[in-house]
């Protein structure tokens, strides 16, 4: 196993440049999906390494996590051990496990009581009106999604810039928005590395909500100023909840600048002879390197295993 059960650990780290060059070079639909793919796979491995550490560290202990045919003394003898490794690598993965665990509960309780509340209110389709005079609006998942936005919300602006405001949460909807941060939040919850993948997410996910309403309305002006306008009276999106709102993320002047500019172009990769070009290969590379660093750890281990466990004839 050796060092290669580390490796997946920190090369996170390779995903770092790409998490802020890809939000101003590529299409934020294309940028949100590179994103979350990269983060999925380094936060995986990163789990498997770090149950691998696991394995390894307590495979001297009594009631070790090894099956019961590999429990014997000669194949607990014949186990790597690391004493320090293992011992922090039973706390991390203990701390990552009610991590995660604290993350999914959280976002189902709020899905689930915000469904609760739209249950009450008459009328049906995707759009769910709430008398408040907190102004906000939300993308809500689940079957069906609903968009919820406050009377306040629809108050203070005109009839074209609600139409932009609808398209952008319905594109959340359509574009399953929220399963891409939950994945990415749990990633970061994994490995604390991938968080800033996370941020640059929120960003890519409002961006390609805003590409939509702004192709839907035909006025990128127009979405542009429905979007500052929000921006100045909306209220943040509820503490932990992984839905997506009209202007409850991502820096706001920066999204009108873009709104502003012209539509960003739809390429799969952006040019080998750039700064976003080199970082996507780097991020690439490091996401290639950990996942065959997992895979040779896990292969070590076992084949370790079943060694010491193969009866000589």
């Amino acid at each position: 196993m050796g060092v290669f059960v580390y490796l997946p650990l920190v090369l996170p780290l390779t995903a770092l440049p790409i998490a802020r060059l890809a939000e101003q070079h590529l299409h934020p639909r294309r940028a949100a999906r590179l994103l979350t793919t990269v983060a999925v796979i380094l936060a995986s491995c990163s789990l498997v390494c770090l149950g691998l550490l696991v394995v390894v560290g307590t495979a001297q202990l009594p009631g070790n996590p090894l099956p019961d045919g590999w429990s014997d003394d000669e194949v607990r003898e014949a186990v790597p051990h690391d004493a320090f490794a293992g011992k922090a690598s039973i706390l991390a993965l203990v701390a990552v496990t009610a991590a995660c665990g604290f993350t999914v509960r959280r976002h189902y309780r709020f899905r689930a009581r915000a469904h609760r509340t739209l249950a009450g209110l008459p009328g049906g389709g995707d759009l769910a009106v709430l008398p408040d005079d907190e102004p906000y609006a939300y993308a809500l998942p689940g079957s069906p999604g609903r968009v919820m936005v406050s009377t306040a919300m629809l108050t203070a602006l005109d009839p074209a810039e609600r139409r932009a405001l609808l398209a952008h949460e319905r594109a959340h909807l359509e574009g399953r928005h929220h399963r891409l941060l939950l994945a990415t939040r749990l990633a970061g919850c994994v490995n604390p590395l991938l968080q800033p993948l996370g941020a640059a997410l929120v960003y890519s996910t409002e961006r390609w909500a805003d590409e939509e309403a702004a192709r839907v309305t035909g006025d990128r002006r127009l979405t542009a100023r429905a979007v500052g306008k929000a921006a100045l009276i909306s209220r943040p999106a509820p503490r932990g909840a992984v839905v997506a709102g009209f202007a409850a993320a991502g820096p706001v002047p920066r999204r009108v600048a873009a709104l502003l500019g012209p539509v960003p172009p739809d390429r799969g990769w952006p040019p080998a002879l750039t700064p976003a070009g080199a970082a996507a290969f780097v991020a690439a590379a490091g996401t290639t390197v950990s996942a065959l660093s997992a895979l040779n750890a896990a292969v070590a281990l076992f084949l370790v295993l079943e060694a010491a466990t193969t009866t000589p004839l």
